[in-house]
């Protein structure tokens, strides 16, 4: 079977969204928003730290890939 292009790859792939967002963001939507940008750049020096990159970050949704399961888990520990 001929490779028709395609590159295969390894990566474990993170996805996190807060609890109870809405709810918070009917409560205090700029706090929230506050809250939201600080823990987001927090957690994305982690991804980055473990070697892995940000792939999306939609609402309250992050997406983060890593080459490694390791490093993935050692991230999120």
């Amino acid at each position: 079977m001929a490779d028709k292009g395609f590159k295969r790859k390894l990566a474990a792939i993170l996805s996190a969204d807060v609890e109870g967002y809405s709810r918070l963001m009917e409560r205090d939507e700029l706090e929230t928003i506050r809250t939201l940008t600080a823990y987001r750049s927090a957690v994305s020096d982690l991804v980055q730290q473990y070697r892995g990159h940000i792939v999306d970050s939609p609402g309250d949704n992050m997406l983060a890939e890593f080459p490694s399961v390791v490093d993935s888990v050692n991230c999120c520990s």
